[in-house]
């Protein structure tokens, strides 16, 4: 099976020392004698085999070994070492967590606006129900009795319509931030989801006024027919307390091209549908006023045949017609509020946002427009 192999060897105090070995499946040739020194400092025979096998072995194999030791594997695909993710992706990555992030900051702040907002139409509300109870309200600048029995008006306006005036200014406040933040997020091109919440939150704000509106026709409605609640450039293109929606949609659509066929068939027919609208709802409100002319001046007007009973039934009646008054504003706001909504509806998000971009950009140079007016040099100015 194999033999002892005695090898005589000299250490370094002169003495022959004998090496046995058995060598049972020799790794070299029987008669090749490994030359070996046994003391201190002498290599072990294993030492020996192990670094002699490396030495001799190729370097791709010492390079494989070594990388076991480590527990790395030894396929081609790890030879290199873990790979560096893509910059371009990470820098991806960091850009939809951002925008994920603002877009839950925006929802929340959507959702407490619109919880804000109901609850100041409820306080309104709520006021106006007790300015009810607690005196007797008219129109037009008469007084309102409070709870000491003193008038309420301000500046020749009764208690409610100064309160719209006061709460539609604060609403033209708030309709300069939600614009504002409308502009930067399409000028930032945000994704349509991002975009759609700027976009509902301006057409909610929209929604505040015409429940505003709603609030003080039963209570004032002359107040919002005309129109001093506005600058003088807007009261010269107001329709029934509001903007003509026709008007509206003829503004925008140079700021929604390009436009697909569907788009353009609709959107006519929009516009077509809004002006029929507004012509049947101007009709009406003119006939009204004849008709209510008609019953104040149906007997004489001179003070000779002044009858108290004709009197109070004429004024009675001519009540009765001005009751319908509310009905035409109601329907001016239902429209203008649907002409919105319909056209959100054909239009893609980003078209919306200019849409509502380019209304707010018009009132705005209305208002602007009244100012200059209003501050122009007067005749007076020169003579002086």
């Amino acid at each position: 099976m194999g033999k002892i192999i005695q090898h005589h060897l000299k250490n370094k105090d002169g003495f022959f020392v004998c090496a046995e070995t058995l060598n049972i499946f020799p790794s070299q040739p029987m008669h090749v004698q490994p030359s070996t020194k046994v003391g201190i400092g002498s290599q072990k025979p294993s030492e020996f085999t192990m670094n002699s096998t490396i030495k001799d072995a190729p370097p791709s194999a010492v390079v494989k070994k070594e990388g076991g030791r480590k527990g790395t594997s030894t396929g081609p695909e790890h030879e290199e070492g873990p790979k560096t993710p893509d910059p371009k992706i990470l820098r991806r990555l960091a850009q939809n967590r951002e925008a994920a992030r603002k877009s839950r900051l925006r929802k929340k702040a959507y959702i407490q606006q619109l919880e804000n907002s109901r609850i100041k139409l409820t306080q309104l509300e709520h006021e106006l129900q007790r300015a009810r109870t607690q005196g007797l309200l008219l129109g037009g600048g008469a007084a309102v009795l409070g709870d000491q029995g003193f008038p309420t008006t301000i500046s020749g306006l009764s208690s409610v319509a100064a309160m719209f005036d006061m709460e539609h200014m604060r609403w033209l406040e708030e309709q300069h931030r939600v614009m504002c933040e409308l502009r930067a997020a399409v000028q930032e091109h945000l994704p349509e989801t991002d975009l759609q919440i700027f976009v509902d939150s301006c057409l909610a704000h929209l929604d505040q006024l015409t429940q505003l509106k709603f609030l003080v026709i039963k209570s004032d409605v002359f107040h919002l027919i005309s129109g001093t609640w506005l600058t003088p450039a807007e009261r010269c293109f107001m329709w029934i307390a509001g903007f003509r929606p026709s008007d509206l949609i003829k503004m925008v659509l140079r700021h929604i091209e390009p436009l697909t066929e569907q788009q353009i068939v609709g959107v006519c027919a929009l516009q077509q549908s809004a002006q029929e609208t507004e012509e049947a709802l101007s009709h009406g409100l003119e006939a009204l006023n004849q008709s209510v002319s008609a019953a104040i001046a149906a007997d004489a007007l001179s003070c000779s045949s002044l009858n108290v009973a004709d009197y109070m039934g004429q004024m009675a009646v001519a009540m009765d017609k001005l009751a319908a008054m509310e009905g035409f504003v109601r329907q001016a706001e239902n429209l203008r509020q649907q002409t919105l909504q319909r056209l959100q509806q054909m239009l893609t998000t980003a078209q919306m946002a200019r849409s509502l971009l380019a209304i707010a950009e018009y009132f705005h140079r209305l208002r602007a427009l009244s100012s200059l007016w209003l501050s122009r040099p007067r005749q007076q100015d020169f003579n002086s």
